[in-house]
Parts: C-alpha cells; structure tokens; sequence
C-alpha cells in the first residue's frame, strides 16, 4: 500500500513508526457502514461479501482520533490505549514541533487577518 504524503508523518514522525488505527469486532459489526461514510481519511471499506465494514487504510488514521469509535453505536470499533499517544508524544519530544506549528499558524491568521476589510 502507498500511503499519500499527507498522511505519511504525524508532527515530523514516519506514519510506519507509529502503532495507532481502529480496530473492527467482526462479530459486533452490523454493517451500518457509518465508520465508512464519515472517516474524512477513507480509512473503512465496506466488504460486500460479508457485509461489514473492514480497515483498509490504517496508516491513513490521524494518530490519537477515534471518531469513529463515538459513532459506532455498536462497540464494534476499538483503538489502543491513548497513553501510546501520549508515551509516544514525550518520548519523542513532539512538542517542540507543535509549539513552531502553532506559531507559523497565528502569524499566518494575523497576516490574513490583517488584509481583510
């Protein structure tokens, strides 16, 4: 599988490295398809044989979501534990990244803000 380049890092980290996507319960699963629809990173397909949903793209995930979780009103949908996230967060010093992210963004608004009417 090839991952598209705007989900190959997540704050400067290779996707790979990182151990975090939904899980499906095949037996919980009732094929409503709502994780399908609503995944704005297409990580579900639907399985027309079996008439479940299924992880296709899990690289795709953004680290720490678990939207479709919420929305599975079936359980179906499961993740590892969000201290992974957490871990992974101070054990590789992301917020140092985030903190420059976060500043470029503001100027950005401010400039953009500046120039309008």
């Amino acid at each position: 599988m090839i991952l598209p380049e705007k989900y190959s890092k997540w704050n400067g980290i290779p996707r790979e490295e990182i151990d975090w996507h939904p899980t499906i319960e095949a037996n919980q699963c009732t094929g409503c398809g709502m994780c399908v629809v609503s995944c704005g990173r297409e990580v579900f397909d639907f399985n027309k044989e079996i008439k479940k949903s299924e992880v296709s793209r899990p690289l795709q995930c953004m680290v720490g979501c678990t939207s479709c979780k919420a929305w599975c009103v079936f359980g179906a949908i499961s993740f590892p534990d969000d201290q992974r996230v957490k871990d992974l967060i101070k054990r590789k010093n992301i917020l140092p990244h985030v903190k420059r992210l976060l500043e470029q963004k503001l100027q950005k608004n401010a400039a953009a803000d500046s120039v309008s009417p």
